[in-house]
Formats: C-alpha cells, sequence, structure tokens
C-alpha cells in the first residue's frame, strides 16, 4: 500500500470531496457516506491547503482545493492506499480503470468529475428504470449553449481532414463569431462529457505558439488547446 501520511479515513474524505466537486457538509458527508471529517483530521487537511472548510449554518461544508486537486491527481498516478478484501479489490479495479482513461485522454481528475456539473437525482422508488436518464438526454443543454455546441461542431467540420483528427483551438475561434469568450468557453467545458469529444493539451509545449496559447481553454487546473470531434 503505498504510503500518503493519511490515514485511510482521511484518505476517504479527498476521494469523497474529489467525487463531491461542490463542497459537502457533514452531516452530509456522514448520511452519504459514514464518514465524518472534524477535529484533527480537519485541521491536518486544512493546514496542509489541501481542504478548504467553511462554517455555514452550524455545519461545516468542506471542499477541495486547487492543491488538493493537484495532489489527488498525484495519488491516482502513484496509487490510492485502500483497505484489503473485496472492497479494496473493487476500489483497485476503479481507480485503475479511471487512471487509464486519464492517462489515454490527456484528462485530470477536475476534468473528469467536473466542478459544478449538475447532480443526478435520486430516483424515486416508483419511477421506472432509465426514466431520469431519458429525461435528461431528451432536456438537452439550453438552447443558447445548443447553439454555441452546433457551431463548435459546424466548424470543426470545416477544419477536421476526418472525423476524430485533432484541430488547434487558436484555428477554430476565429470561425465562431457572434458568440462571447465565455460561451464558447462554457460550451468546450459541457462538451468535454460527450463520448465523442476530446479537449486535450498540446503535448509538446514547444510548439506553441502565442496564438495557441491565448486559444486554450482552461478545464480544470489545466490548459486545453486541441479538440477532436468523432462521429455521433
Amino acid at each position: 500500500m503505498p504510503e500518503t501520511g493519511f490515514k485511510l479515513p482521511e484518505m476517504a474524505v479527498l476521494v469523497v470531496l474529489m467525487a463531491e466537486t461542490d463542497g459537502i457538509s457533514n452531516p452530509e458527508l456522514k448520511e452519504r457516506y459514514g464518514l465524518k471529517l472534524d477535529g484533527g483530521s480537519r485541521t491536518k487537511l486544512n493546514g496542509l491547503k489541501l481542504v478548504e472548510s467553511r462554517k455555514q449554518g452550524r455545519a461545516f461544508v468542506h471542499t477541495l482545493t486547487d492543491a488538493g486537486w493537484a495532489r489527488m491527481a498525484e495519488m491516482i498516478e502513484t496509487g490510492i492506499p485502500v483497505p484489503s478484501g473485496s472492497a479494496g479489490a473493487m476500489s483497485r479495479a476503479l481507480l485503475a480503470g479511471l487512471r487509464r482513461f486519464l492517462s489515454r485522454t490527456g484528462q485530470r481528475p477536475a476534468d473528469f468529475f467536473h466542478p459544478g456539473s449538475d447532480a443526478v437525482p435520486d430516483m424515486a422508488p416508483d419511477t421506472a428504470p432509465g426514466t431520469v436518464e431519458e429525461a435528461a438526454a431528451s432536456a438537452g443543454p439550453p438552447p443558447a449553449e445548443a447553439d454555441v455546441t452546433e457551431r463548435i461542431r459546424a466548424a470543426y467540420t470545416e477544419l477536421a481532414p476526418r472525423p476524430g483528427a485533432r484541430v488547434g483551438l487558436a484555428r477554430l475561434r476565429p470561425l465562431l463569431g457572434g458568440f462571447t469568450r465565455d460561451e464558447v468557453d462554457r460550451a468546450l467545458k459541457g462538451m468535454i462529457h460527450l463520448p465523442e469529444v476530446s479537449i486535450v493539451p498540446e503535448n509538446n509545449q514547444k510548439t506553441l505558439t502565442p496564438e495557441d496559447r491565448a486559444a486554450a481553454v482552461v478545464i480544470g487546473d489545466q490548459d486545453k488547446h486541441l479538440i477532436s470531434i468523432g462521429a455521433r
């Protein structure tokens, strides 16, 4: 088991905060996961600047900091300690799959868990299987965001020699006139969840021009310079 300097409950809290990107209160932490973050552990993680804890009403709400995201990215790569037995085997398999995905796509944990994304609502006991997913799919993005997304797709098709080829955002952005930078960035960040879309950094940073750097979209804590869109 890799040595991290954290007790297993502290490590579990860090993983939960990575998944609960918008923060979670002590009562929610206890109710959903059977965990708590108080006393020496809270002081420790706050002191290491990995977790920010703020008082909201009578409870603390905990959020992973940028340093916390960076530490989690490092530990996903090097190995997160997990318990023994079947629970540990399941955790190791899931973490290995996450590590392969991040390596293959050039993304980071913050891209995968996507801070600020809407949570899937709890399914009522009498809800038919698939109802929540079908409703979410049929709803689609807000009209304005859908317009930007379709314009990005059209611009990509115009520039890419084939579906799935990588196109620089510096070439793409000039074709998106009529939309603000914020609108385009929001749409790009939303598109990373689509299975046919990949937005990644340029591996060889020395080849980047000032235009490439200026056109990058920041997702998580990393500049992304290239987009590829496969066939739907």
